[in-house]
């Protein structure tokens, strides 16, 4: 490996890699440093002049993955330097990097692992036909002799090989079909997760250089989206750097590689390893000396634009009028011949996979509740709640529970191939991934909010009974708000993809006819607001405006047919639950501390700190939890489990397969038939009743626990509660009806004893209503 660099890599060539990147690093931060200025002012204007949109239902999680681990587990990996494959054990912390390690004992102990893979740009693969295309696609011009041997021998036929175009390859191998499905599905996620861009966080420093990116490489004629637009800055530099500098490169040094097909490809491999690491470290030296320039005029420039912020807007606006008039005819023309009449079937091909992959999202969200429930009731009860919840609230980072509903977005991929080629965007890969942190974005949320109202409603130590319906009266209410917040982003989403298809699509058409004349419009600009005001962002804004109208139009012909169950913009929900948001600013729930710091104090101590705790979330930190995943899923970074599946209960034995309710009424028919049948068991153990008294040692049949409650009301309340049982009642009416139940229990209390013959009458009554309670429940299915 040596050989081949220190031949094909002379000094010579290190030094044209590094004037060439030189130079291109050069022309590219000129943009850097004539965005940042304009970052900074939309910045200001925007913290003056927001208006705010609509307002998100759910809450949304400050800090998801702190200091836990999303998956371990075991892979052969192909080592370069022997040209060996070994065992190692693989950690993905929650920054989603891939620390790998010589074992698991050596994880345990503490030690610095052997290498860490950043997999941002990077593609899975499942087989090596696929590995060999790619690379074959990516180096047109290496000829050689074909060769009978594979390119790497594989000790299983099961391999998952990460490809990047520039970067290092890294070879893996399982044992089985079903590891390599999983670890796959891992690799996705990484990948996925550090593909997603920038942070949003940096209000300047993030769209200055988004809007680098774009003009320099729309300067060199090339538009649309780009895929290699992921990782960090320097990361993303480096890929700029290697796109224009690798083909001058491969012409220079293909001619000289000698050997076999296989040994020749192999031997670019490295050279563009060896390549991509010189450029990475000249450009992160370059890059912080300019941030660290930029950072420093910041104040300066923040006092220029504050004071004199309505006279840089009206002078914008002066020059936006100007290009206005000049511009918008032809945008427009071009929008009505070319993007209008595409734009329907653009939205078509946007609109089934996406709403296909929330509706999956729901799903999985409902079912996950009900399976927690039904544990809850048949089961451990109470008990193993905090469990299940710490088990929840990892869900949207489950990597292959996650998986059918990441599917659903892998459809955009031939959905939009067609339009690729019209509107020669360069991948629709982009599109999908962003669909696909969408997803797990909003189901974060939902889990998220669910445990805060759960924790909230927890308070007075309720019997598993009324655990399970107060678990199902607020997964109805979460999912309302998911569905309101899922139509909300589902609509950014495809109006966000509209316009990155069809902007690029009109600056090229209408570049040729007005590229040339936009200097002349600079003369309308004070010298002084220079830099706050650019003509080629000024331009853009107008081509935007001349589509924005006609795909928001789209947009909303959408919501109202209701095909894919999209709210209609009218209806707001903004401020419709102000006590939620108080729970915005809650911290993370550790729930089997929760749990278990309740089963440990006495019912009075219990019941008093859930009280406290309605409005004060818990500041526990995890402090080490294990909880088995059938994919190796654990949350702490120092104790981590063999990869195996596991039963619920932890057992080491599979679950039981148990069939899910296909609708809600049967959801409450199940928790209604499981609450009578749970209590009318246990009463003859529990001899104290709710209004503290003691029972005497007297026999009397089994009762129905709300006819006994019935019978201990006062004469008045009986007879309301009678008619109420004689009647179907909805849900809803039996909630209200319970409750007037319990409060009349209360007011019972403070009653005078009656005499030994209502005494006697009453458990008359409750003979008789027994009976027919009797016949009623075991009539039910």
């Amino acid at each position: 490996m040596g050989d081949v660099i220190s031949t094909h890599l002379d000094e010579n060539r290190r030094l044209f890699v590094a004037e060439r990147t030189g130079k291109i690093l050069d022309e590219f931060f000129q943009f850097f440093e004539e965005q940042y200025p304009l970052a900074l002012f939309n910045k200001i204007r925007y913290e003056v002049e927001d208006n705010g949109g609509p307002q998100p239902q759910l809450l949304q999680r400050k800090t998801p993955l702190k200091d836990k681990i999303i998956f371990s587990g075991n892979l052969y990996q192909y080592l370069e330097v022997n040209r060996r494959w070994k065992n190692r054990y693989f950690v993905i912390r929650d920054d989603y990097s891939v620390a790998y390690y010589d074992g698991k004992v050596n994880f345990d102990r503490g030690a610095s692992p052997k290498g860490l893979i950043n997999s941002a740009g990077y593609k899975v693969l499942n087989t090596m036909d696929q590995y060999l295309e790619l690379i074959n696609s990516s180096m047109p011009g290496i000829k050689g002799r074909a060769s009978s041997s594979p390119f790497l021998k594989l000790p299983t036929e099961y391999c998952t090989i990460l490809w990047h175009p520039y970067g290092h390859h890294h070879y893996f191998c399982v044992i089985s079909e079903k590891e390599q499905q999983k670890w796959h599905a891992v690799f996705q996620d990484c990948v996925r997760h550090l593909n997603n861009g920038l942070p949003e966080d940096c209000k300047v420093e993030t769209p200055a250089f988004s809007d680098a990116v774009r003009l320099y490489r729309q300067s060199k004629d090339q538009y649309g989206t780009w895929e290699m637009l992921c990782g960090n800055q320097i990361q993303i530099a480096t890929n700029l750097v290697m796109e224009e500098l690798l083909p001058e490169l491969a012409a220079m040094i293909y001619p000289k590689l000698k050997g076999k097909l296989h040994d020749r490809q192999k031997d670019w491999i490295l050279i563009t390893e060896a390549v991509q690491k010189m450029v990475q470290v000249q450009t992160k030296v370059r890059y912080e000396a300019v941030l660290q320039k930029c950072e420093a005029s910041r104040s300066g420039l923040e006092s220029r634009i504050r004071p004199d912020l309505d006279q840089i807007i009206s002078s914008k606006e002066h020059v936006a009028n100007k290009l206005r008039v000049f511009v918008m005819p032809k945008a427009e023309a071009c929008v009505r011949n070319k993007v209008q009449p595409c734009i329907s079937s653009i939205l078509d091909a946007l609109m089934g996979p996406t709403s296909g992959g929330f509706s999956e999202v729901r799903d999985l969200f409902f079912k996950e509740i009900v399976e927690i429930n039904k544990n809850i009731l048949n089961e451990e009860g109470k008990q193993k709640l905090g469990e299940y919840m710490e088990k929840l609230s990892l869900l949207p980072y489950h990597p292959v529970k996650m998986q059918s509903c990441y599917e659903q977005l892998e459809q955009l991929q031939p959905q939009l191939k067609e339009l690729q080629q019209r509107f020669e965007f360069s991948s629709p890969a982009v599109f999908v991934q962003r669909g696909q942190i969408l997803l797990r974005e909003i189901l974060d949320n939902a889990v998220y909010t669910f445990e805060q109202l759960l924790h909230q409603s927890l308070g007075n130590s309720p019997e598993k009974g009324q655990v399970c319906q107060t678990i199902q009266r607020i997964q109805e209410r979460v999912l309302k708000k998911y569905d309101y917040d899922s139509s909300t982003v589902r609509k950014k989403f495809f109006r966000e993809a509209l316009l990155q298809i069809t902007i690029p699509y009109l600056l090229k058409n209408l570049s040729a006819s007005v590229n040339t004349s936009l200097p002349r419009f600079q003369e309308f600009i004070f010298e002084d607001f220079s830099k706050f005001i650019l003509v080629d962002n000024i331009f853009e804004e107008v081509v935007l405006q001349s589509v924005a109208k006609d795909i928001m139009l789209a947009v909303k012909e959408a919501a109202v047919q209701r095909k894919h169950n999209l709210f209609r913009d009218s209806i707001v929900m903004s401020g419709s639950d102000p006590n939620l948001l108080l729970l915005g600013e809650a911290q993370n729930i550790n729930w089997n501390n929760e749990m278990a710091n309740e089963e440990s104090s006495n019912p009075a101590s219990g019941s008093e700190k859930r009280r406290r705790m309605k409005q004060v979330v818990s500041m526990i930190q995890d402090d080490g939890i294990l909880r088995p995943y059938e994919v190796d899923m654990v949350t702490n970074a120092k104790q981590i489990p063999e990869v195996e599946e596991v039963g619920s209960s932890g057992s080491s034995e599979p679950c039981s397969p148990v069939k899910s309710p296909d609708s809600v009424k049967e959801i409450r028919d199940l928790l209604t038939i499981g609450k009578i049948e749970t209590t009318v068991a246990n009463t003859a153990e529990d001899t104290s009743m709710t209004n503290g008294m003691v029972c005497k040692d007297e026999i009397v049949p089994e009762s129905n626990p709300s006819e006994e409650m019935e019978n201990e009301l006062p004469q008045n309340c009986q007879e309301s509660v009678q008619s109420s049982h004689e009647c179907d009642l909805s849900p809803s009416a039996a909630e209200h009806i319970e409750n007037r139940t319990s409060s009349s229990v209360i007011a019972f209390n403070e009653v005078s004893d009656e005499s030994n013959q209502e005494k006697a009458n009453v458990y008359q009554q409750k003979d008789s209503s027994d009976k027919e309670t009797g016949e009623e429940v075991s009539s039910k299915p």
